[in-house]
């Protein structure tokens, strides 16, 4: 597929997905969304592909849906075709679900849709000189892709509350505090800090990193006592994986793994 909203590139074992409309602050719209389908339907497919990075292009990360192109996709709809909420559902679904890695590069303005992408990731490196808000309330539109029902559980109910209904935008490093972030770097760094991440992610069982993926994920819904026996039943399908018996046997011969995903 070529791509006109965003720009697709493989660097060593990650896929860089970078939102590439910089003049209008890399909004998301009904053709990036079906864009960044694509892309991320082909990184899951791709077994060479051990994580996935999003960041964007000029100086904000995506400061939110395409607010015009919502609309139209809302007042005219295309019978049998999805709308923008639709579409944008369907990609926070992918990226949730992925099973591998996927990691936030935020090096601008993440606002309203823009957080709510973030918030499907599974880490978050952000520059210092970020600003991350909901701002869905400042034009009074209400969130869809998980800023009321998703946020509270990032950074608790009352913080949440702030950031929805003040619009307001805080600094990546008050985020950190939060939990939302991950870390934060200079704003020079984060391409190198986040490359030098995927190195470390790709030296692991993409495997384990799946099973542990889906069991952290299923647990923020689970009762303590139902998300154990989840671990419980993952651990015994993974005793009979090859990397399991990969680890183990290179941790005996003191040397580094060979892992193969399965």
């Amino acid at each position: 597929m070529l791509y006109e909203t965003i720009q697709f590139e493989r660097r060593g074992a990650g896929a860089w997905i970078f939102l590439n409309r910089p003049k209008q602050k890399n909004s998301i719209s009904s053709q990036m969304l079906l864009e960044l389908e694509s892309a991320l339907t082909e990184c899951k497919s791709d077994q060479e592909i051990k994580a996935i990075v999003f960041t964007g292009k000029g100086d904000a990360f995506c400061a939110g849906a395409d607010l015009k192109n919502v609309l139209s996709s809302i007042e005219n709809p295309e019978l049998g075709k999805r709308d923008f909420l639709d579409l944008f559902s369907d990609v926070g679904e992918l990226i949730r679900t992925m099973p591998k890695p996927v990691i936030a590069a935020v090096n601008g303005l993440a606002l309203a849709g823009g957080l709510e992408l973030v918030m499907c990731c599974d880490i978050v490196y952000a520059v210092e000189s970020a600003k991350i808000g909901d701002a869905h309330s400042n034009f009074g539109v209400f969130p869809g892709a998980g800023g009321a029902a998703v946020l509270p559980k990032k950074i608790g109910l009352n913080r949440a509350k702030h950031l929805l209904f003040s619009g307001e935008f805080l600094p990546a490093a008050e985020l950190e505090r939060f939990g939302l972030v991950n870390k934060v770097v200079a704003d020079n760094e984060l391409t190198e800090e986040v490359e030098k991440y995927v190195e470390l992610l790709a030296s692991k069982s993409p495997l384990v990193l799946r099973r542990m993926k889906e069991v952290a994920n299923a647990s923020m819904d689970q009762t303590q006592e139902a998300a154990l026996r989840h671990e419980i039943l993952n651990l015994r399908q993974h005793a009979r994986s090859y990397d399991l018996a990969e680890g183990l046997k290179a941790f005996k011969e003191k040397r580094k793994p060979q892992f193969k995903g399965y």
